[in-house]
């Protein structure tokens, strides 16, 4: 088809005519509607971007076993959707001074989720609180 009567064509369907294969001879073009093209292209490549979130579970270092299970558990769910799990260990009043018995409970949730999970930022204190990152396998 010429030039002329392609475009004529496209400018009747209110579409646009664009240039497929330039090298080709003759060169293909295609009608179509350009910037629903250009904006599915742009869904396509944003759909395999996939965005961690960060889910937070907190502790104390007097924790009780089933509350510390419970909370593992939860972490655990937490790690297998894909997120990454920031534990935050809560010291309140002269816990502060006891840190080894908090650094015991990380160490043994880390150990607890190790099939699961991969230390990103090991244990370090902020103010009153000391927080360790795991993220996903």
């Amino acid at each position: 088809m010429e030039l002329f009567s392609a475009r004529k064509l496209a400018v009747d369907k209110d579409l646009d005519l664009v240039e497929v294969a330039p090298e080709a001879r003759p060169p293909v073009c295609k009608i179509m509607d350009y910037g629903k093209y250009r904006y599915q292209q742009a869904k396509k490549h944003s759909a395999k971007h996939k965005t961690v979130t960060v889910k937070e579970v907190k502790v104390r270092p007097q924790i009780n076993e089933h509350d510390l299970l419970f909370k593992m558990k939860n972490a655990g769910k937490f790690l297998a959707h894909g997120h990454k799990v920031k534990i935050t260990m809560f010291f309140r009043g002269r816990e502060i001074v006891h840190k080894s018995l908090g650094q015991k409970v990380l160490d043994r949730i880390v150990k607890d989720l190790s099939e699961t999970a991969n230390v990103e930022q090991f244990p370090r204190m902020e103010g009153n609180r000391m927080i360790i990152v795991l993220a996903p396998k």
